[in-house]
């Protein structure tokens, strides 16, 4: 089996009556899953070309999985925006790829239609709900053209008569082959252009194989998913799944606010397997989760995204003595991650290593001039070769002849992040090369926030700083606009969890014997 689809294929036929996805209000098992995804991609083909994107905008939920597989049996390959991202960020990343086909909610389908929208908009009317005795998917979507007939959606259009969609439904392609794209997710860019890192089917599927042989997940595992589909940590979780058959449970985000109810869910659902961000399990730990009850099925933690705090790790271990935990590391550009570290029992040292090489990936370290580095201690960029890497920046070769290189011969991933080998013998991580930070899951270019800031009416200049030792964003800015209002106008600018922390206002920026803002001065005078 050599793409996702056959997979879900396979599921439907031997585990068809397992459940495959479930969410706080309703649940598919394989069977349901497969055909009411393959009715909806014969639906979608009318509209999707081979190979292209197709964004999805619509809150996490099991409708929205049935959606994901739906885009790949059209051809397409899905890009996820999450409802609540700023009316800007969304139109900057349809622009980057070309105005695709739009599924989305109602409301958030409104939303982008009233902005102007061009590509063609499908938003649910409410009758695509599968049907409770056959499983049927029965789409029934409202696809709203403009008065010119480009393919605008605007609001009170007319829907696709039943015909068409029984047109659609007859004309279903196979399978997507592997060198077919799976997915783009889209990450912060220094120049306030977010950059969308483009994996093939082939990509994703050698991954999750490794994936899957390391941690042991089988179909006896419920793996709950903490990662909002525009994150692709939930590539693990989806996929993952879908190689083995695991039960995948949908996490309300509500509850991530909540650490007792999160913990009532993780519960009652008997979750055995967690792939989250460090900053989701720290929630738990930080604010006394585990004092009001212990989610006791837990086998399996694995996190990424930041550098784990080994004290609160140490509150989960304590929690979940039985628990194996393993520490995940690698940017998106390479398939989810590159190395992973089995983190022992007793674990005595301040800093986790993020481990080995899966199999299939071939991890080292560069120094300024090329060379690779042996040396334990010696800090160096991390590089990465093998299978799984990312096609690139879609529609973007200059970026992507940035980062992906061919050396002796071979195609490697520049990831701008610094590391050393220990004496060990593992590898441990050890910065950024550039402005790029990890904070709270999510790769963030402070450039990025830093031009956002610059957008608001009333700010002269800005500067964005990370403060590692408490994990936050600060923004420093010269100008006449307070910061309530400053706050207000990012809003409209940037994800909630891009915005700075601290917003700092100040006269003058210090300036280093370049006549660069001397950044490292900045913060020095914050203390």
């Amino acid at each position: 089996m050599r793409t996702i689809l056959e997979w879900l294929e396979h599921n439907a036929a031997c585990l068809p009556d397992h459940t495959a996805v479930e969410d706080a209000d309703s649940s598919l098992n394989w069977r349901e899953l497969q055909k009411q995804a393959e009715e909806g991609g014969a639906f979608l083909s009318s509209y999707v070309e081979w190979n292209k994107p197709v964004v999805l905008i619509w809150q996490k939920n099991c409708r929205a999985v049935v959606w994901l597989y739906s885009i790949l049996y059209s051809g397409g390959f899905y890009v996820c925006i999450d409802p609540e991202q700023p009316l800007e960020r969304m139109r900057k990343i349809l622009h980057r790829l070309h105005d695709p086909v739009v599924i989305a909610e109602e409301a958030a389908g409104r939303r982008l239609a009233d902005s102007g929208y061009a590509g063609r908009i499908l938003t649910d009317m409410s009758a695509a709900q599968p049907s409770s005795d056959t499983g049927r998917f029965t789409p029934d979507m409202s696809v709203r053209q403009s008065s010119s007939g480009t393919g605008k959606c605007t609001p009170g259009g007319a829907a696709a008569s039943d015909a068409q969609n029984r047109t659609a439904l007859s004309d279903a392609p196979g399978s997507a082959r592997p060198a077919d794209l799976l997915y783009s997710v889209f990450t912060s860019g220094s120049t306030g252009e977010p950059k969308g890192i483009a994996v093939s089917q082939a990509s994703a599927a050698a991954f999750i194989r490794h994936f899957a042989e390391v941690t042991g997940i089988s179909e006896k595992d419920s793996i709950g998913s903490q990662a909002p589909f525009d994150f692709d940590v939930s590539v693990k979780d989806l996929f993952t799944s879908c190689l083995t058959g695991a039960r995948l449970v949908l996490i309300p985000r509500t509850l991530f606010a909540v650490p007792g109810e999160l913990v009532d869910y993780l519960a009652e659902k008997k979750i055995t397997v967690l792939i989250w961000a460090v900053s989701a399990l720290c929630m738990i730990s930080s604010f006394g989760g585990f004092d009001y009850r212990i989610p006791g099925d837990i086998r399996l933690v694995m996190f990424s995204g930041e550098i784990m705090p080994v004290r609160q790790l140490r509150i989960w271990q304590k929690a979940l003595p039985e628990a194996e935990f393993i520490n995940l590391y690698g940017p998106s550009e390479i398939t989810c991650n590159c190395t992973y570290y089995r983190v022992p029992r007793d674990f005595q040292g301040d800093e986790l290593p993020i481990g080995i090489a899966f199999p299939g990936r071939k991890v080292f370290l560069l120094d300024q001039s090329m060379q690779e580095i042996r040396t334990p201690g010696r800090k160096g960029q991390i590089c990465v070769g093998g299978e799984s890497l990312s096609e690139g920046y879609y529609g973007d070769r200059e970026a992507t002849e940035r980062t992906f290189i061919f050396l002796n011969r071979e195609r490697i991933c520049l990831t701008g992040d610094m590391g050393y080998f220990g004496e060990d013998g593992l590898l441990y991580f050890a910065g950024r090369q550039d402005d790029e930070i990890k904070h709270m899951g999510h790769r963030i270019s402070l450039g990025e926030v830093e031009h956002a800031m610059g957008e608001v009416s009333g700010v002269k200049r800005a500067c964005c700083l990370y403060d590692r030792g408490r994990s936050r964003i600060i923004g420093f800015y010269i100008g006449d606009v307070d910061k309530k209002a400053l706050r207000c106008g990012l809003k409209e600018l940037l994800p909630t969890y891009m915005i700075p922390n601290r917003l700092v206002q100040k006269s003058s920026f210090p300036m280093s014997e370049h006549g660069k803002t001397d950044r490292k001065k900045l913060m020095e005078e914050l203390v």
